[in-house]
């Protein structure tokens, strides 16, 4: 068992106060938004054994099959298959979407073809991975998934009455946008909505975005005036009344494949993905935005995202899995009252204590204590580790093989 010392990301939207507070460190007054558990090269986490510190993504490269157990070797290739983050949004997120793997294969090949850096602002694609994703509320969070219905979209736009917002209605109209809409119409209905919205021209966001300042502060429009007091003068204001806003309650949770558009918008959560850092973006962010591969990646399909609730896992008593259709992440949760609880040791994974504390014992007598924000990697070396606790939650991250 390694305990972890993890990097904090420190983007622009992120929580001056969520992350210390988990973390029991003071706040530095500048923004922490992410902190990275894994073996990403963009920010690896470190474990000692003995030696010093090390950067997890190396001990991995020494010994895959040690680390990460021959069945995932053989399953995902001789790195970690996920990357484990503890999200802590201030202001909203950008919105965006993340490619399939044969888009980011062909996208990462084709931007080194270029010689663009890796590192590079214009980049789009950072890595060769694709990136689904799930979250899970630690508190009340708030964000916009998947694309409303287009009779949804313009119903809500037009209550604007902001003439500006005329071409996004009447594409939303033209392929869906009413009561009867037309055959295979939504799909190209909510890309050309998509399109127009993040071509309007400035002054019509500065209207909508006045307009929606004097709106019901309770109301149907009241997450898109938030947002467009950090995001006064982006296009991507509009571009979100296309999406279906979500509340998340603790222990909620939402998964997100290839192509789902996104923004996270307030609130602390789990996130487990695959071990990418791919993102395509359609605004509420500075950074760069690449509008037709945008329209190449993202799905245009409508419908309300489904919120998903941990069910009990036959076999390991204690133990709640959130479902996920993919094998490369596998998050569970448990809620540790007293009694003692034991997880296989078959598969590589990460422990995260969220609230109180835990103690780790391995099968040899060794124990890890960890407190709330602290994390352990425990490699795949096929004995039971056991858990116990009183009050606390622990999160596990790891793999199906």
């Amino acid at each position: 068992m390694d305990r972890l010392v993890n990097t904090v990301r420190p983007y622009a939207w992120g929580s001056l106060t969520a992350l210390p507070e988990l973390l029991g460190q003071r706040p530095t007054g500048e923004p922490q938004a992410e902190l990275w558990m894994g073996a990403h090269p963009g920010a690896p986490s470190h474990a000692d054994r003995g030696e010093g510190p090390r950067r997890l993504d190396e001990l991995i490269a020494a010994d895959p099959e040690g680390e990460l157990g021959a069945a995932s070797v053989a399953r995902f290739g001789p790195a970690l298959p996920f990357l484990f983050k503890v999200l802590a949004a201030g202001i909203p997120l950008s919105i965006q979407a993340h490619p399939t793997l044969d888009q980011a294969r062909a996208g990462f090949a084709a931007e080194n073809a270029l010689g663009i850096p890796q590192d590079a602002p214009e980049r789009n694609y950072r890595d060769a991975n694709h990136k689904p994703e799930m979250v899970c509320a630690l508190g009340e969070f708030e964000g916009l998934c998947g694309f409303r219905r287009p009779a949804d979209a313009a119903r809500l736009l037009a209550g604007l009455a902001v003439p500006g917002l005329a071409p996004v209605i009447d594409r939303l109209a033209a392929g869906g946008g009413t009561s009867q809409p037309k055959a295979g119409g939504e799909s190209e209905a909510l890309r050309g909505a998509l399109t127009a919205a993040l071509a309007l021209d400035g002054e019509t966001v500065r209207q909508t975005v006045e307009v929606l300042a004097a709106t019901d502060p309770d109301g149907e429009y009241a997450p898109y005036a938030r947002i467009a007091e950090d995001f006064p003068d982006d296009r991507g204001v509009i571009a979100g009344m296309l999406l279906n806003h979500v509340r998340l309650r603790a222990g909620q949770a939402l998964y997100l494949g290839a192509g789902v558009p996104h923004a996270y918008l307030s609130g602390v959560c789990v996130e487990l993905q695959a071990n990418s850092d791919n993102v395509l973006r359609a605004g509420l962010t500075p950074k760069h935005i690449d509008v037709p591969e945008l329209l190449e990646v993202m799905v245009f399909a409508a419908g309300a995202p489904e919120l998903l609730e941990p069910a009990p896992v036959e076999g390991t008593p204690g133990e709640e899995l959130y479902p996920v259709p993919i094998d490369e992440f596998r998050l569970s949760r448990f809620v540790l009252d007293g009694a003692a609880r034991e997880i296989d040791g078959r598969t590589p994974q990460i422990l995260l204590c969220t609230e109180g504390g835990a103690r780790l014992t391995a099968a040899d007598g060794t124990v890890l204590d960890l407190a709330r924000g602290q994390s352990a990697f425990l490699p795949a070396t096929g004995a039971p580790t056991r858990l116990s606790g009183s009050g606390s939650t622990l999160f596990r991250a790891t793999v199906t093989v």
